[in-house]
């Protein structure tokens, strides 16, 4: 005779289906419960300010809390990158910053009050954007085959935002690649540099192009070549450097990378993440952001942190073949 196996009553199994979901539940912390911070380590303008800005507006649309774009400019990116190592990990404090904080400024910075690459989870890829090399145009150069010819000749100079930023090392690329030499003349951050360039005080510089773009279409600086593998929205008439040098592979772009303070809960990193592969995904974010020149990623952690060990592998040997150093 079989046993009998008695049904539960219903308000038992309401107990044990609580039970279950409880523990669940309790893995998946609410985020956010109060304002969030999201820390840019540039000047308003900029393609990280860009996207930062439009980033939190669609959060505070999900999250129902308050998104605070903060600009803390200086040091190459790492003073909104330290400060937000240094926050509380409670996933309350983001940082959205180009991929050189992780790949270049631990190589060039030879004092920094905090280790980049185990002080921060990076939590997705948002955004690429690349530069453009515009020159005054007394330079007189016309095309980058003209102001090739001219830096093999004679002195030459160009402009970046610091040592190791995404110009810096954009303008070394297309160097060794067309095999000449500029002299590099560091500027505190892109504004200052794209004055220099206007001034002529520099010759030329890689500079974002959302930053330098008015002053080419109002004939102040002149546009020779876009970093990327493919032309710029702004710009489609610009050469790539990969088209201009006929160096089909050559391509400097960067990541937008946002980031929060290593010990954050896994449960609240995952949040993050969701949210931002899912403003990324939107097709209003993705069109306003190409309009800036701005190609939207959204990416996982997993993945973030797989781009980030390719972009240290690839910018590794430019940074030690240059000795870059700053203080």
């Amino acid at each position: 005779m079989k046993a009998r196996i008695p049904l539960l009553g219903p308000l038992l199994a309401g107990a044990v289906l609580s039970a279950a979901v409880v523990p669940a539940a309790a893995q998946s912390p609410a985020w956010p419960t109060k304002a969030v911070k999201l820390l840019v380590g540039s000047p308003p303008g900029g393609p990280s300010d860009i996207t930062a800005r439009l980033f939190a507006e669609q959060l505070n649309k999900r999250g129902g809390q308050p998104v605070v774009v903060e600009n803390r400019p200086g040091a190459g990116n790492n003073l909104a990158a330290s400060a937000a190592a240094k926050a509380e990990p409670d996933g309350h404090t983001l940082v959205l910053s180009p991929d050189t904080v992780l790949t270049v400024n631990p190589l060039v910075y030879r004092t920094q009050n905090f280790d980049a690459r185990n002080e921060l989870v990076s939590v997705s890829v948002i955004s690429s954007f690349t530069q453009m090399l515009v020159c005054n145009p007394a330079v007189g150069a016309k095309t980058l085959e003209e102001l090739v010819s001219k830096a093999r000749t004679s002195r030459m100079t160009y402009a970046s935002g610091g040592p190791g930023v995404p110009g810096h090392l954009a303008a070394e690329m297309f160097l060794q690649a067309a095999g000449a030499k500029m002299e590099h003349v560091p500027y505190r951050g892109p504004a200052p540099a794209t004055l220099a360039v206007l001034s002529n005080e520099v010759n030329c510089g890689f500079l974002a192009t959302p930053t330098v773009i008015q002053h080419v279409k109002t004939d102040k600086l002149r546009a020779l070549a876009v970093s990327s593998a493919t032309p710029s929205p702004l710009a489609p008439d610009v050469p790539t450097l990969a088209k201009a040098l006929n160096q089909p592979r050559l391509d400097a772009s960067f990541r937008l990378v946002l980031q929060t303070a290593s010990g954050t809960p896994p449960a609240v990193v995952a949040q993050i993440e969701r949210a931002a592969m899912e403003i990324m995904k939107d097709p209003q974010v993705r069109t306003k952001l190409l309009a800036s020149d701005l190609v939207a990623q959204g990416t996982s952690a997993a993945e973030a942190q797989q781009v980030m060990k390719a972009e240290m592998a690839r910018w590794e040997p430019l940074v030690k073949r240059l000795d870059l150093k700053a203080d």
